[in-house]
């Protein structure tokens, strides 16, 4: 049985109380998300680091935008850093994978928390949720976040990828992970050891990837999830979300052993075929372990 928390358990003061010197790193991987990463960098800010000293280290890996994302993220107080000048020896290809590995990287928290950056009215409290188990638990090895998601303002409505390709595909090749409310959510965070032990793919297919590699390489048992309350954010039209689903399709085919075996040590593209477009290339890649990259142990 999964463990499940609520984030409304965890109160700032008893997280300070419990961080016994740790530090956490809240990291947004983000990519022209100007309209929204602002108020989320300054919620983080006021509340959970000038306030209460809880978030050690806010940092956003801006992957390539060219709306201003960058700028209003620096002007809400994070640490921005270029993706493409990260490690650049792995590759420069945009991906929300390559942003989370890289912000891993140039992170040093013992706790790493990530949230997506198209979040509207974001609540501090999904902070405090995905970071409570790990500092008040020493069982818990990571957490992944959940919460109601409104489409177009009804209710249970959102999260399409998940019920029409992740949840089938978790149930046929991975069903330890059936009890997960929301597998792809972005709001996810892991003691830094277990994140440097796992590769992280390439794309959208990273955040079921990571829940696959930790639990198979750490164990089940330390998997949890909390719930979050509420998350409104940019909905994708339908059409758009078949690049995401075939993302998914190939990081679980390649994970049960099903996809041919170089895949990820040389990329995987597929051609996403569709009536009346141009077809569309979705390639699956995957970053090392940081623990194997001579770079990252040097900083280590």
């Amino acid at each position: 049985m999964l463990r499940t928390f609520t984030a409304r358990e965890f109160r700032p003061e008893r997280l300070l109380a419990a961080k016994r010197g740790r530090q956490v790193a809240v990291c947004l991987p983000a990519r022209d998300e100007a309209e929204t990463i602002g108020e989320t960098v300054a919620s983080v800010q006021r509340e959970l680091v000038n306030k209460f000293a809880l978030v050690d280290e806010l940092v956003v890996v801006d992957d390539g935008s060219t709306d201003g994302t960058a700028e209003a993220a620096a002007a809400a107080g994070a640490k921005v850093i270029d993706a493409a000048s990260v490690l650049p020896e792995y590759g420069t290809e945009h991906g929300k994978g390559q942003a989370m590995w890289r912000a891993v990287h140039v992170t040093h928290s013992d706790v790493v928390v990530f949230l997506d950056a198209d979040v509207k009215r974001f609540d501090p409290s999904f902070v405090l949720g995905l970071v409570g188990p790990l500092l008040t638990r020493d069982d818990v090895t990571a957490v992944k976040g959940f919460y109601d998601r409104p489409l177009h303002g009804r209710p249970g409505e959102g999260g399409r990828v998940t019920e029409l390709m992740a949840r089938p595909l978790i149930s046929v090749f991975f069903p330890h992970l059936s009890g997960l409310q929301q597998p792809l959510a972005g709001e996810f965070a892991a003691r830094r050891d277990v994140l440097e032990a796992v590769p992280f793919v390439g794309g959208y297919g990273v955040d079921l990837g990571l829940l696959i590699d930790i639990s198979d390489r750490f164990g089940r048992s330390g998997l949890v999830q909390c719930d979050l309350g509420e998350r409104v954010h940019r909905n994708r039209p339908l059409s758009e979300l078949s690049v995401q689903s075939l993302a998914i399709l190939q990081v679980v085919l390649q994970r049960a052993g099903v996809a041919h075996e170089d895949a990820a040590a040389f990329g995987w593209t597929v051609q996403l075929l569709r009536p009346g477009l141009e077809p569309t290339p979705v390639t699956f890649t995957e970053r090392p372990p940081l623990a194997e990259v001579p770079a990252h142990r040097k900083t280590a």
